[in-house]
């Protein structure tokens, strides 16, 4: 082993020297604590021993090796083991080192429930309950078309009742409103045959089986006959449904009715990303499509890459299909299926098609990468918080409030304002508060907003796009109190940010709004809110000192300003200076200034 490269290599020594010979899973950690990289291997010892045999060729894995202060491992039954362990754990922990996954959400699947009059709907959460499965789907939007059809045609329950029969005949449950408004038939409360619900379900499972021209058909007639009976908002929903059944459709075009159940995977990389396609092919036909983007971090390989696709792919569908088409071969395999590399036929059609829609995907995520570069930084941040809020229009003039008020004393409030995603300090305000007695959050917030837009619609100053109030729904609502004073309410957006979970409420919403903590728009908005805290803190710091030394030291003639200042600096409070002892005063503030305090609180010279 290289014995300079890495500072604890005595101690990873005696750990890489009892790893066994066989398949796991390796975790690298730093001085910290935190794991940095993790890795599979078909031989543990072998694969970490070859970290620090030599001096590694590549720059990024060199300052990896020389970050491990410790070596962890899990040991595995098989390779195949090793890989899916290896892929759960990477994107559980993220590692620094490792490839990860740019998109790692799950698909969604309509579930039909295991129990009495069962019920439909969307999850991304597969339980083994004996409820049915279907999809998954790559298409939220198709999930959705599905089950408002299912609604539509059928009177199917939402709630979540145990409808046993012991349950309904007691008569444990009252009917809710989707019963009075027609979406369901009662089954609570005996009023529909479990028999006609049942017979209701087994059409559903066979439209979700892929009989989609019998439901087209069906939508095609009904949307006639809106139209005859002149609902033409009617036959309008029906016909982007029946769009959207058509693109779904279409994906399930026959490529080859000699082909069943074959998944195919092509990957395409340059000196950043990788970028994988998936296709599952079911009864001749393509039913699943969908492209996963790698962020590459040391010098991985296309094989090791395309195994760890392989192995995500099977983690969300929970199965893999016999016969795989690949490029190139992964560097491990799965003990259910086995890989194929077509030449010639229907299969290489297959994968051709595949390495289409990759060099597609990689193209559209140039061109939005170059697009988006054009945009400048403080734009591109603008508009996302534009979007994240639902804003009309673009908050370019924002405006943050805070109030100060420490043990009820010298309440104040602060005023900053951003214009162009940048503070712009010279916009700054302060206010005392004057209206309210004793510390009431609410009422000096309505205050200040109050009189900040007053003034400027008074010197017909420009309003801001977007309001934020330091504080949660109290606070929210007593600006909105505000603002509707003033005639302003509906004009201004404004919304409210509650420190501890970060939530940010709107006016009339119950709900708060949770933002990705990595977002730009939440540290945007956490910018103004700190930059506000901060200038109200250093006023109500400055208003209290100024309270401090106005006291009775300014009823002594010839104490002035500095000479207090140095006292309360030295000695904090009104009460240490009078108990000061003559020689701890003269040291501070000189003989003669001594004599002045001693004589005027009564003291002994």
């Amino acid at each position: 082993m290289n014995a300079n490269f890495n500072k604890n290599i005595e101690f990873l020594k005696e750990k890489i020297s009892v790893l066994p010979d066989t398949p796991g899973v390796y975790q690298y950690f730093n001085e910290e604590g935190k794991i940095i990289y993790i890795g599979k291997a078909k031989n543990l010892k072998k694969r970490v021993y070859s970290y620090f045999s030599k001096v590694p060729e590549d720059g990024k894995t060199r300052v990896l090796v020389r970050k491990i202060a410790d070596i962890k491992h899990i040991v595995v039954e098989t390779e195949e083991d090793a890989l899916l362990l290896e892929n759960n754990l990477i994107k559980k922990y993220q590692p620094r080192y490792n490839v990860l996954l740019k998109d790692d959400k799950s698909f969604p699947w309509i579930v039909i429930k295991n129990e009495p009059f069962p019920r439909v709907f969307q999850t991304r959460n597969l339980i083994k309950d004996g409820s049915q499965y279907f999809g998954p789907y790559t298409s939220t939007g198709v999930v959705r078309t599905l089950l408002d059809l299912f609604r539509q045609l059928y009177p199917l329950r939402t709630c979540n009742y145990n409808l046993s029969k012991e349950n309904i005949n007691k008569g444990s449950y009252k009917v809710c409103l989707e019963y009075h408004i027609g979406n369901c038939k009662g089954p609570c409360v005996n009023e529909f045959d479990e028999e006609k619900y049942l017979e209701n379900i087994s059409h559903i499972k066979d439209i979700l089986k892929g009989n989609i021209s019998s439901v087209i058909k069906y939508l095609k007639d009904l949307m006639y006959k809106y139209a005859t009976d002149l609902k033409f908002e009617k036959a309008e929903e029906l016909k982007k449904r029946i769009n959207m059944l058509d693109g779904y459709q279409s994906k399930s075009t026959i490529v080859s009715p000699k082909i069943n159940n074959i998944d195919v995977f092509s990957i395409i990389e340059d000196e950043t990303n990788a970028y994988v396609n998936f296709m599952k092919v079911v009864n001749g036909g393509i039913i699943q499509s969908h492209t996963m983007e790698y962020k590459k971090k040391l010098t991985e390989t296309k094989e090791e890459i395309l195994s760890l696709a392989i192995s995500e792919i099977k983690d969300r569908l929970k199965i893999l299909a016999r016969e795989i088409i690949v490029p190139i071969m992964p560097d491990v395999s799965f003990s259910e299926s086995k890989y194929l590399i077509p030449m010639i036929g229907d299969k290489k059609k297959l994968l051709d098609l595949s390495e289409r829609n990759v060099k597609y995907y990689r193209l559209e995520k140039l061109k939005q990468h170059a697009n988006r570069k054009k945009i400048s930084r403080e734009d591109r941040i603008l508009n996302t918080l534009r979007e994240d809020l639902r804003l009309s229009s673009l908050p370019a003039h924002i405006e943050c409030f805070d109030n100060s008020n420490i043990q009820g004393t010298n309440p104040v409030a602060a005023c900053v304002v951003f214009k162009n995603a940048k503070p712009s300090k010279k916009d700054y305000r302060h206010f005392n508060i004057k209206t309210v007695v004793g510390p009431d959050d609410f009422a000096s917030m309505e205050e200040v907003v109050f009189r900040r837009y007053k003034r400027l619609i008074e010197e017909n100053e420009p309003l801001p796009q977007l309001i934020i109030i330091d504080g949660g729904k109290g606070q929210l609502g007593a600006s909105l109190k505000a603002l509707e004073k003033l005639g302003l309410r509906g004009n201004i957006a404004i919304i409210g940010v509650a420190k501890k979970l970060e939530e940010i409420f709107f006016p009339g919403d119950p709900y708060p709004l949770y933002l990705d903590k990595n977002s730009e728009s939440l540290k945007l908005i956490q910018h103004l809110r700190n930059e506000a805290h901060r200038f109200g803190i250093t006023f109500h710091r400055n208003k209290r000192s100024g309270s401090f030394i106005k006291s009775e030291l300014d009823q002594i003639k010839g104490i002035g300003g500095k000479t207090k200042e140095i006292l309360f600096t030295h000695f904090k409070t009104i009460s240490k200076i009078k108990s000061a002892s003559k020689e701890d005063l003269e040291a501070v503030i000189g003989k003669a200034k001594a004599q002045l305090i001693i004589f005027h609180f009564g003291n002994r010279i």
